[in-house]
């Protein structure tokens, strides 16, 4: 997921794409495949999109990241029929195209915004 014009991510923006990014890949890899993938899995392909734009986190805060999105994804998973579901992953897959507009992507980012914040408060 990139922003939609060519501002650099802030620090803050860069991880709710990601974290929005990992939930859609957990969502797709349970609604299509009937499996949920690992953190560690999550925390490689966290680092494959960084690299890809250019960016990097830590580790930790790529693991952080992970276990944040599986918390996510299965309540997204747990609140949605099956149907529902699968639309909403494919949705959530295809935001990740920075020119795809969609009102339910922008309402899980806006999520994924408000998870981050409330991690970071607790902190």
């Amino acid at each position: 997921m990139r922003l939609r014009d060519d501002t650099p991510p802030t620090a803050q923006g860069l991880r709710v794409a990601l974290l929005f990014a990992l939930a859609a890949q957990r969502l797709h890899g349970y609604y299509e495949h009937g499996h949920w993938l690992t953190d560690a899995h999550c925390a490689h392909l966290a680092a494959d999109w960084l690299a890809r734009s250019k960016n990097t986190l830590p580790l930790t805060e790529r693991r952080q990241l992970a276990e944040l999105s599986d918390q996510l994804a299965r309540q997204i998973a747990g609140t949605l029929s099956r149907e529902v579901g699968l639309m909403t992953a494919h949705d959530m897959m295809e935001a990740l195209d920075p020119n795809y507009h969609s009102d339910i992507a922008e309402s899980l980012l806006a999520e994924c915004a408000r998870l981050l914040n409330e991690q970071t408060d607790a902190s």
